[in-house]
């Protein structure tokens, strides 16, 4: 059955399984997310549900987003999202996504906004190699370097790793495994790296690819 929902990174920690063994997990704080619109094919073209997170102030909602949640008769939130799942017809408006919709052991799949590093060059951005830092290379031995093809065009083709921006792009990590789920505190611990820094919006599904 097809699952989904909105969290918030805390952070990460670890924990141990019945062997001592260490897990690296990665908490999200996991909802509750009500169902603020359902969208149909007959409206809308197609199905899915639309799910809010996270509280905003009254001075913070403009107009048009007061009346979306007026209609729902929901509280005002700062973070909406969609998602098709496989039930949609057993949720209605108002209803409650909470974190015990997933259960330990599954797998999912965990997407987010990766962490920003401005403008960065080369060797950081796609991982290149340095030239020598001897005699007549310096001071740009952590540049590119000439890309142009020695012939004629001497243009340097497109797609080529240059120096540029660096993250604050969605970056979906797949067939994580559900370690732990904290019902009561609305916690999700997930096994290993999740994107986005401490506090970051990410969307939490069912894994596409079972590994």
């Amino acid at each position: 059955m097809q699952k989904g929902i909105i969290g918030k990174k805390i952070g990460m920690t670890q924990l141990f399984d019945e062997n001592g063994k260490v897990i690296p997990v990665t908490v999200i704080e996991a909802g509750p997310c009500p169902v603020v619109q359902k969208k149909t094919v007959e409206t809308d073209g197609y199905c899915a549900l639309q799910l809010g997170f996270g509280d905003a102030s009254v001075k913070k909602t403009n107009k048009p987003m007061k009346g979306h949640f007026d209609k729902a008769d929901v509280g005002y939130k700062k973070v909406l999202r969609e998602f098709k799942l496989d039930n949609m017809d057993s949720f209605n408006v108002g209803d409650l996504i909470k974190a015990d919709t997933f259960e330990n052991g599954d797998m999912v799949d965990v997407s987010g906004i990766s962490k920003g590093h401005g403008f960065s060059g080369t060797i950081k951005r796609f991982n290149g190699h340095r030239l020598k830092e001897t005699h007549g290379t310096g001071p740009v031995h952590r540049h590119a370097g000439p890309m142009g093809p020695n012939t004629q065009s001497r243009h340097s083709p497109k797609g080529k790793k240059l120096p540029g921006h660096y993250g604050v792009e969605k970056v979906t990590v797949q067939n994580l495994t559900v370690v732990r789920v904290d019902a009561e505190n609305n916690l999700i611990a997930i096994k290993g790296a999740v994107p986005g820094p401490k506090g970051g919006i990410v969307c939490i599904t069912n894994a596409v690819k079972k590994a």
